[in-house]
């Protein structure tokens, strides 16, 4: 074979395996691309939005499990993060963080406490005017144990969240939702406003 050839495919392998290898570090510990498939944070995320995660904010974790071997800081109250379902773990659910370890929350009729003080809410939506006896309308007081977090969607009468199924474990927590780089509702409706918008 020709030499010239053979050092031009060793190149070309070369540059894919360090491309690889790359793309597998960036995805292991530093961002990770996420799709928001329902409408339990709306209007805050929408249905077809695409953002970023940071996997670097909360800490470095062994590729492929939940062990953190270099912690860097803790998830803070009202941080959107994605995260492990507790009750299926091969699914990723997205989140805002209500209670950190130690709070108490409570439900009143929709109104959220937390340590007592009633929060300010302006990223929730309501579909529902009816105010049910249950734990989607009322719920607590509970407390956080310590390692956990309670977290629920914005979208509040719609959202699957820590009402129903409890807290997530701090090793569940994958990152935190950082920016938006694509949308689109349709293949013919594309969100040009939201691509770059931080998520907050």
């Amino acid at each position: 074979m020709n030499p010239r050839l053979v050092k031009l495919i060793k190149e070309y392998v070369e540059a894919l395996l360090i491309a690889a290898l790359l793309a597998l570090f960036i995805r292991s510990f530093v961002v990770k691309a996420y799709k928001i498939p329902s409408g339990s944070m709306l209007e805050t995320l929408q249905i077809g939005d695409h953002l970023l995660v940071n996997k670097f904010l909360y800490g470095v974790k062994l590729p492929f499990t939940d062990f953190t071997v270099i912690p860097i800081s803790e998830p803070k109250f009202q941080d959107i993060i994605v995260f492990e379902f507790p009750e299926d773990p091969s699914k990723d659910f997205i989140k805002r963080v209500i209670g950190l370890p130690g709070d108490v929350i409570e439900i009143k009729d929709k109104e959220v406490y937390r340590n007592g003080v009633k929060l300010v809410e302006p990223y929730i939506r309501h579909t529902d005017p009816n105010i049910l006896p249950t734990v989607r309308d009322s719920y607590g007081p509970i407390t956080v144990p310590a390692g956990k977090y309670f977290c629920m969607g914005d979208n509040r009468d719609e959202s699957y969240d820590s009402r129903f199924w409890g807290f997530v474990r701090e090793d569940q927590i994958q990152g935190k939702a950082w920016i938006i780089y694509w949308s689109w509702a349709s293949l013919t409706d594309i969100r040009l406003d939201r691509i770059g918008d931080l998520v907050h």
